[in-house]
């Protein structure tokens, strides 16, 4: 855990780098979700924090966290669905509000400059929606912060996707559990990992809709949306360096940091 983490600080310690150096937060956020046989349920909290910290590195003056440890509830053709046990899913009104609270507390902490490090697809628009809301509070106090949300994997570019999947890019879609989440969890918790139990499926032939109740039988057995056969810590490693570079790139274009 890098020690920009602020829950790695004391509260003085954080006060005076809050005060001293104006840095750039960056909020992790994740989901508890089951990412098939292989992989931890965490692997959204330790991905978009481990993003999120190194960039921090690389920024300079930043700091990261809390993580947001519990997103919005996985749907079937994002992340296999809520439907199976081991996703925990909270309600929209529930992540809007977290997050909502987060921008309001920073600001009221001093911090100027907030990055939202999404690491679950589903997350997204409730993210903004809080940021949204957070703002048009603090507007008549005229202490707004300025806030970018982005999401990882937004910043792996084409010229990685081309090099690590040469037979062709299943696409974002249907990465859940895929090549690119157990690249980078082989490359960060190796220990976590375990290439024996992938179950090597075809990508999943989802629908072009959504149907409620979910029918199970859409989602693959797995429980991922595509096979991590292909994985490995070389590719994770390759996977970050695209990240942690185009995140660097947004946010000192946007910030002064």
């Amino acid at each position: 855990m890098s020690e920009k983490n602020i829950t790695r600080l004391d509260a003085f310690t954080y006060r005076q780098i809050l005060s001293e150096d104006d840095p750039v937060v960056l909020i992790p956020v994740g989901a508890i979700e089951q990412h098939g046989p292989h992989m931890p349920l965490s692997v959204d909290v330790l991905l978009s924090t481990t993003m999120a910290e190194l960039t921090a590195d690389r920024l300079g003056a930043a700091l990261v966290g809390p993580t947001v440890t519990t997103g919005y509830k996985s749907q079937q053709r994002s992340g296999g669905g809520n439907h199976i046990v081991g996703s925990f899913g909270f309600d929209a009104e529930t992540v809007i509000g977290v997050c909502r609270t987060l921008v309001r507390e920073l600001a009221r902490h001093g911090a100027r400059r907030i990055v939202f490090v999404n690491g679950h697809y589903e997350n997204y628009q409730f993210l903004y929606e809080g940021v949204d809301l957070a703002l048009r509070e603090l507007a008549p106090s005229g202490e707004v912060p300025q806030v970018m949300l982005l999401s990882y994997w937004d910043f792996v570019t084409e010229e990685v996707i081309a090099r690590l999947y040469p037979e062709g890019f299943p696409g974002w879609d249907v990465e859940h559990g895929g090549v690119m989440e157990t690249s980078l969890m082989l490359e960060f918790f190796p220990e976590l990992v375990h290439m024996d139990r992938v179950m090597d499926l075809p990508a999943a032939d989802l629908p072009l809709y959504d149907l409620l109740p979910v029918d199970p039988s859409l989602t693959p057995e797995s429980g991922c949306l595509s096979s991590a056969q292909a994985a490995s810590a070389e590719k994770g490693q390759v996977l970050a360096a695209s990240v942690v570079e185009g995140m660097t790139e947004a946010i000192t274009s946007r910030f002064t940091v």
